[in-house]
């Protein structure tokens, strides 16, 4: 990719957000990895992780597979949730 192509690139918004982010990281940091790092660990001990851990691909695929199967469970008890009318 040359110059011009990457300069006429549309810009992107979830990157743009996610390097500012980075930025402003850095500089509560002092630029001193050791220091972002000794926060980043502060932080995730008041911040529990609760949700599931996803570790590559694979994982993600199972892990949005249950989900969508625990919704259409869902969907079904709620369509479900009245006993069929007698017929006449």
């Amino acid at each position: 990719m040359n110059l011009e192509q990457n300069e006429s690139m549309k810009t992107n918004p979830i990157l743009e957000e996610t390097w500012r982010i980075k930025d402003q990281l850095a500089a509560e940091a002092g630029y001193d990895i050791d220091r972002f790092v000794e926060q980043l660990r502060a932080w995730s001990v008041t911040q529990p992780h609760s949700g599931p851990v996803v570790r590559n691909a694979e994982e993600l695929r199972q892990l949005m597979a249950r989900e969508e199967r625990e919704r259409a469970e869902q969907s079904a008890f709620a369509l479900n949730d009245k006993p069929p009318r007698k017929k006449r």
